[in-house]
């Protein structure tokens, strides 16, 4: 599923090729688009101030949700696709029910638009980033902010949880990528391999890479655990707005200004993986499930007070 500028949805058939669908519903550009996790809805984001819920078949029919006051810039289901949390230009951050296609409750700390809010996978945190150059930790079942990380370089274009859910990615304004350990509150990789800005991340399924998109036209694979550059890709004439896996990390697909969406193949070596997984094994069992695939395999150990962030140029 696709969202542009010119404010229409797109579903396409990939194994036919070139077979889509185009939904038409939203007045203004559409901003965010999404899955839920059965597959058997989308949810869209818009500058027309709503948040819509399709069917993706061929009639497209779409139920409203009204709440927001300015542009919705995000939206994202939660892993049960019960609730659905979209995060807006006036400031505020909203959860709304799937099933009942009504307004939950309200987040409110951020004092300037919120460009992106997810769940975490295990669906009781939120996670926002905003142009007040922060980005939040939400308590979803308390509806309180438990936790704020300032970046004074530039604000956050995009945050996302990785697969474990005990860590998050930031997309900067400055040109960097940030990885943090949620659960000690601390940078830990500090990425800084693109000349403009990071609009979108997308964590590969088995938390070992993450692929980036940035407004310098290109997209880039970081390996986590050697903490390195892996991949840039050229395809884009232009800024690469969105990046995202597939489910199962073979394929992922980009969306640019040049007004195209362009699906790539993985060619991430099955024999090499499982050799980083075994080479790892012993990182990734220190911790009870569910537990972070050990990202720092170069830090101090978490007694240590002095927790360095590892940066990568």
């Amino acid at each position: 599923a696709t969202c542009s500028l010119d404010r229409f949805l797109m579903v396409w058939k990939l194994k036919t090729q070139c077979r889509a669908y185009r939904f038409v519903g939203h007045v203004e550009a559409v901003t965010g688009v999404e899955f839920s996790p059965d597959g058997k809805l989308l949810a869209s984001a818009s500058q027309d101030q709503t948040v819509r819920l399709w069917i993706p078949c061929i009639h497209g029919e779409s139920s409203i949700l009204k709440g927001h006051t300015a542009s919705v810039r995000s939206v994202s289901f939660s892993h049960d696709g019960y609730s659905l949390v979209s995060a807006s230009n006036d400031k505020s951050i909203k959860i709304w029910s799937v099933c009942s296609q009504r307004l939950l409750f309200t987040l409110f700390q951020h004092t300037h638009w919120v460009r992106c809010a997810k769940f975490s996978p295990d669906g009781r945190i939120i996670v926002s980033c905003s142009e007040d150059k922060s980005v939040k930790i939400w308590d979803a079942r308390n509806k309180t902010c438990i936790n704020s990380f300032s970046d004074y370089e530039g604000f956050v274009n995009f945050v996302d949880f990785n697969p474990s859910g005990t860590c998050i990615a930031s997309a900067g304004s400055n040109h960097t990528v940030k990885l943090w350990d949620i659960r000690i509150n601390k940078l830990l990789q500090h990425f800084k391999v693109h000349r403009a800005g990071v609009n979108c991340v997308s964590f590969h399924p088995s938390g070992n890479y993450l692929i980036t998109a940035s407004t310098d036209g290109t997209l880039k694979i970081l390996d986590i655990l050697e903490e390195r550059l892996i991949y840039t890709l050229h395809g884009h004439k232009g800024p690469v707005l969105s990046v995202a896996f597939s489910k199962g990390g073979e394929k992922f697909a980009s969306g640019g200004a040049d007004a195209q969406v362009l699906l790539w193949k993985t060619n991430f070596d099955s024999f090499d993986y499982k050799e980083v997984l075994k080479h790892n094994f012993r990182r990734t069992h220190i911790d009870d499930p569910p537990h972070l695939l050990d990202i720092y395999p170069r830090s101090p150990h978490l007694h240590d007070v002095k927790l360095q962030s590892v940066e990568v140029s």
